[in-house]
């Protein structure tokens, strides 16, 4: 069934995408893409180590989106620390992770992108698409992303159950992201479930 993963021997998942779909995923992953930035990248002929250990910014973005990918250490995504020393703490962490967590989020990202580029479509059949475990882990990464960033941009809370985003009238102009952030998470989930041993 389109849009449901199945397991393949190896371990890996395969899933149906329609020409759409494939489409739909793209544009999204490449707008992640744009969303987590270039990072730091290396100067030409700059030492490879310095480059390993350079520092990265400390104040959380300003985006709620990125806020959201990159959330404070201590205090949680909603909740900004309340005091100097948490404060301090939170600052400290992110200037030695959030390069390596922008990083791997563009990966990711990228994985998409690539795996999608890489189908042949069948007619009206659509693709198959075929992962590795190691490309799996990628996606449901990715789609995680994904999910964070438009549910951060639909103002979705952990408390709410989606109800008021399946009532939405065809006439709202969050209709378009709320299907799509509600297929993505059918997606995830029948992805991780498949992975599932």
């Amino acid at each position: 069934m389109a849009g449901q993963f199945d397991a393949i021997p190896g371990g890996g998942a395969s899933v149906v995408l329609d020409e759409v779909e494939i489409a739909i995923l793209r544009s999204l992953a490449v707008q992640l893409l744009e969303l987590v930035g270039p990072g730091d990248e290396p100067v030409d002929g700059e030492d490879p180590l310095a480059t390993l250990f350079s520092e990265g910014p400390s104040e959380p973005p300003a985006d709620p989106a990125l806020a959201r990918l990159f959330p404070d250490a201590y205090g949680g995504p909603d909740v900004k620390p309340d005091d100097e020393e948490s404060r301090a703490f939170s600052a400290e962490f992110r200037r030695y992770t959030e390069n390596d967590l922008r990083a791997r989020k563009r990966d990711d990202a990228l994985a998409v992108i690539r795996a999608l580029d890489a189908l042949t479509l069948v007619g009206d059949e659509g693709a198959v698409l075929k992962l590795s475990p190691e490309e799996s882990q990628r996606w449901i990464g990715a789609l995680n992303d994904l999910r964070l960033a438009i549910g951060t941009r639909l103002e979705v809370t952990d408390e709410d159950d989606g109800g008021e985003l399946y009532r939405l009238p065809d006439s709202d102009p969050r209709k378009p992201m709320v299907m799509a952030y509600l297929w993505l998470g059918g997606l995830q989930e029948s992805l991780v479930e498949t992975l599932m041993p």
